[in-house]
């Protein structure tokens, strides 16, 4: 799986909000914060405010912050507001997909896929990673020294 920028400034954006504690955060201290490009920073929360994960002021008072708790916000909630659906095979779902022959078991492999990325980041809040503290099975997997292995 790819974890496009859009995503990982996304999730970062959202992070350092629930670290700033409600009140409203200018897009432009919420990029420097991260080092994400403004502009860029900007599309994505747009993305955000439509998918309620944040909400926004205008003006000198202004800012953004979540829409609601922190807890209540998964890593998956942001993914699918800037990206779509988490795990497509060309676009589709894994179950819309058909094989024929010999890769018919390919569509099983990729439902398995989704449902391994979901046990991951359907769990895993905004507060769990801004109070550094996350899931105990995630935190396990992340330790495991395969976890680190490129290939």
């Amino acid at each position: 799986m790819r974890i496009s920028a859009r995503a990982d400034y996304a999730v970062r954006a959202a992070v350092e909000l629930a670290a700033a504690g409600g009140g409203p955060v200018k897009g432009e201290a919420l990029a420097t914060a991260q080092g994400i490009p403004p502009k860029f920073l900007e599309n994505i929360l747009g993305d955000l405010r439509h998918a309620r994960v944040v909400r926004s002021q205008r003006g000198a008072e202004g800012g953004y912050w979540l829409a609601r708790p922190a807890d209540q916000i998964s890593v998956a909630d942001i993914v699918r507001a800037v990206e779509g659906p988490l795990a497509t095979v060309r676009g589709e779902p894994p179950e819309d997909v058909g094989y024929r022959g010999a890769a018919e078991p390919l569509q099983q492999v990729w439902i398995a896929v989704r449902k391994s990325l979901r046990d991951v980041v359907e769990h895993v809040t905004v507060a769990d990673i801004a109070s550094g503290k996350l899931p105990a099975r995630v935190a396990e997997m992340a330790r495991d020294r395969e976890a680190w292995i490129t290939r």
